[in-house]
């Protein structure tokens, strides 16, 4: 015997309370902007700008405990990354930090990658060189000024301009050096640092530039996709499912930004990707719904219009929500289990399906009933696009 989440035949009216649903659905994309507008987003550092810094370590990249060597900072949105490539040999770990523009700066500051440089260093870099110019300071001049300052020093055979210093030495002991020292900036010409478990050997920077043309780039992406979807739903069926189609992916799109506004969820191009996947998910319930109203419309010629919807809708029941609720169930454990990196991601792509799964009862639908549609599909109508209806896709 097999399974069934729904009967085989049903027999709902999806337009009882249509005033209801269809107004709820209105009301929701006005909060949703209200919202948007009076809270903003919390844009990422995609959007903001930022610094991506490179990390090889020769210990095993732990993103959690890097998150939390950086979190005394106070840095805002931090997005770390392992990156794997099949040509690193054994023990080479990398990772990319990306620290977004501090407010007030175009830019992070040089003094904020020390301190990520720092941090990092002093919890997985083993011990510490820095090296100094032998100009200003002998070694043992320099080894008895740090010894005094409390930071015990050993001075290598063989190389007369550097100091090796224990490991996990406290956050601050960088400035404290340099201090100590005499010079300006940790990273300036008289006092150098390096780990000998951990290097930086890339610091990039986004910058406002940069991040406004990602904007519209995403803006265009959005756009154009919806755009393709008009016309596409229009070939293959009726101007009138087309604008049914793409007002409930509007809905959709404008619900998910609204509930990403309201809970201040980061809001990165991944969020962009989960946008344009929710609009392929959500069309594709469409489209199924819609192939079988046009089916029905031929088979029906004179049942009302909104009997012929309620029918369709109902035959398609027991399909959308099984592929609904199978991909709610495999997003709902990647929600849980998948870690706060691709967490925003999924709650899209998550709420994306439950409001992409109504709007297709409830959105496409009504409008095409408001506008009106072709009840007699025998003879081909010379201002329909159906050209391409037979089409399978």
């Amino acid at each position: 015997m097999r399974l069934r989440l729904v009967p085989a035949e049903t027999n709902f009216n999806f337009f009882r309370y249509a005033r209801a649903t269809f107004g709820a659905s209105v009301v929701a994309m006005v909060l949703s902007i209200g919202i948007w507008l009076a809270m903003g987003l919390n844009f990422g550092i995609d959007f903001l700008g930022g610094t991506t810094l490179r990390v090889e370590s020769s210990q095993e990249v732990v993103v959690a405990d890097y998150r939390a060597a950086l979190e005394p900072l106070g840095l805002g949105d931090v997005a770390i990354t392992e990156v794997f490539d099949p040509t690193f040999e054994a023990g080479r770990n990398v990772a990319m930090v990306r620290i977004q523009a501090q407010e007030g700066q175009e830019s992070v500051a040089a003094d904020t990658v020390n301190a990520v440089e720092e941090a990092l260093g002093s919890s997985f870099g083993g011990a510490l060189s820095v090296s100094f110019d032998t100009g200003t300071w002998t070694q043992e001049a320099a080894a008895a000024a740090l010894a005094d300052a409390g930071i015990a020093a050993e001075i290598p055979t063989g190389d007369t301009s550097t100091l090796r210093l224990p490991a996990g030495l406290p956050l601050g002991s960088w400035q404290q050096i340099v201090d100590v020292l005499g010079t300006d900036q940790p990273t300036g010409s008289g006092v150098s640092f390096a780990y000998e478990g951990m290097t930086f050997p890339s610091v990039e920077s986004v910058g406002p530039k940069v991040s406004g043309e990602l904007i519209m780039t995403a803006l265009l992406a959005v756009g154009v996709s919806l755009a393709a979807i008009l016309i596409y739903i229009w070939l293959r069926f009726e101007w009138q499912f087309s604008l049914g189609a793409v007002a409930a992916l509007i809905h959709d799109v404008v619900l998910t930004i609204g509930v990403f506004s309201l809970l201040q969820i980061r809001f990165d191009l991944a969020t962009i990707a989960a946008l344009l996947t929710i609009i392929g998910y959500s069309i594709n319930d469409t489209v199924v719904i819609f192939d079988r109203l046009r089916e029905n419309l031929r088979k029906y010629k004179k049942m009302p219009l909104q009997d012929v919807m309620n029918l369709s809708a109902n035959e398609t029941l027991s399909r959308t929500l099984m592929t609904s609720g199978t991909t709610l169930l495999a997003l709902l454990a990647l929600l849980i289990l998948g870690g706060d990196v691709i967490r925003g991601f999924v709650f899209a792509i998550f709420w994306g399906v439950i409001v992409g799964t109504y709007s297709s009862i409830y959105v496409a639908k009504n409008v095409v009933l408001m506008i009106g549609v072709k009840r007699d599909w025998s003879k081909p109508d010379a201002n329909a696009g159906t050209q391409f209806s037979n089409i399978d896709a």
